[in-house]
């Protein structure tokens, strides 16, 4: 590990990825508020009046400009910035697949928000889940400093020439967006080593006109260059697990790459979660553990390219796996759920339950987890709702 030198403050989760994004170099920035989000946006707004930046910043009329302005930005080959959250997110939906067709580098925040009616704002991971085919890559985090460490290893993945596609970096509502946890900022010299600037080899060129995003005929190009996405995404992973490796080799921080494991290898009950409710669980398996009973976690950090090989891996000897789906797919499960499910199914993994929690920022306590393992261990299965402290 390189000697880096750290400035250690107590910062919200929405403060660290402002500070992440400083330290990126990002150059233009887009804005639109909505709550929890908007103090991303105000506190680098203040960076930017302040001169702590040297970036452009833009409040636009909607997160539908937003997204166009940043779309717009990149594409002129300058790293680009916004954040967004719920409804606002949806909104984006259209330019989120523009960005991605393109093969644009972006990043940007989600912070996740239920979506209505009715009107909620609180978390859960529907407004994400709901773009998971939009071909962004998708990371979950788990606490203030990766929301910010994800900042910097995310500019690093999209930007890799093996991937050139969008990223989502996403922190739970108020749990991280609005908590202040112990965040260590990197110092500028150490960050500009690990993150080069962006050199993008299409960007516009006024003496050199060239048309983008051009019309195409069914027997153009147009399967091809979606096919080209498919293979970009896939490349993506060695690329995270790299980039997630030097991440660690520099400052000391290892996120695992696309999944991280906790006691996993000799457990018969294993239970799948993403975002901050991945940290109850591993505190419930832990007190489990003590108990005798053998019990693991695993946590989704990269939603998209799905770790496959990971969590096929990782369940691989257990009995039964149960899966916190913090969002729903009607007339399914949960999402995260219905992509194990699949994946086991090919591999004739063990049986897998879609435990559905947190929906609408109802708290995942304790009892829940222990509930959640409890019924693995009866054999329940199917999809099943949680309640605090019981089961609906």
């Amino acid at each position: 590990m390189m000697k880096v030198n750290y400035t250690a403050a107590m910062m919200t989760g929405n403060e660290a990825v402002a500070q992440g994004v400083k330290l990126a170099r990002v150059k233009f920035i887009s804005a639109y508020p909505i709550t929890p989000q908007t103090t991303i946006v105000e506190k680098l707004a203040d960076m930017v009046s302040n001169s702590e930046i040297d970036a452009r910043y833009i409040e636009v009329e909607s997160e539908h400009s937003a997204m166009a302005a940043v779309f717009a930005s990149e594409l002129a080959g300058i790293r680009s910035y916004t954040a967004t959250s719920s409804h606002g997110l949806l909104y984006m939906h259209e330019m989120l697949h523009w960005v991605s067709g393109m093969r644009l580098p972006l990043v940007m925040s989600v912070v996740n928000r239920a979506i209505g009616p009715p009107w909620n704002i609180w978390s859960d991971q529907s407004d994400s889940m709901s773009q998971r085919d939009t071909g962004w890559l998708q990371v979950y985090c788990e606490s203030n400093q990766e929301a910010l460490d994800t900042i910097l290893m995310g500019y690093r993945i999209a930007e890799d020439e093996k991937v050139m596609l969008p990223l989502m970096s996403m922190e739970d509502a108020f749990i991280l967006s609005h908590t202040s946890e112990k965040v260590e900022l990197p110092g500028q010299d150490d960050v500009d080593s690990f993150l080069p600037e962006l050199k993008l080899g299409f960007k516009v060129d006024a003496s050199n006109p060239l048309g983008y995003g051009s019309y195409s005929t069914p027997d153009g190009p147009f399967m091809e260059l979606k096919r080209d996405m498919m293979e970009s995404m896939w490349n993506s992973k060695p690329i995270i697990r790299k980039v997630t490796s030097e991440f660690a080799e520099t400052f000391g921080r290892d996120y695992g790459g696309l999944t991280e494991d906790f006691m996993t290898e000799d457990a018969d009950y294993i239970i799948v979660a993403s975002g901050t409710v991945a940290s109850t669980t591993r505190y419930v398996a832990s007190k489990l553990r003590k108990e005798g009973k053998k019990v693991g976690v695993v946590r989704v950090r990269y939603f998209r390219p799905f770790p496959e090989e990971e969590i096929r891996k990782a369940v691989s000897g257990a009995s039964k796996i149960g899966i916190i789906d913090r969002s729903v797919s009607f007339g399914g499960a949960g999402a995260l759920s219905l992509e194990i499910r699949s994946a086991l199914f090919r591999a004739n993994g063990p049986d897998a339950v879609s435990f559905i929690a947190g929906i609408g920022g109802r708290d995942v306590r304790e009892i829940d987890i222990k509930n959640m393992f409890r019924m693995l261990e009866e054999g329940n299965s199917g999809n099943i709702f949680i309640n605090s402290g019981g089961v609906s």
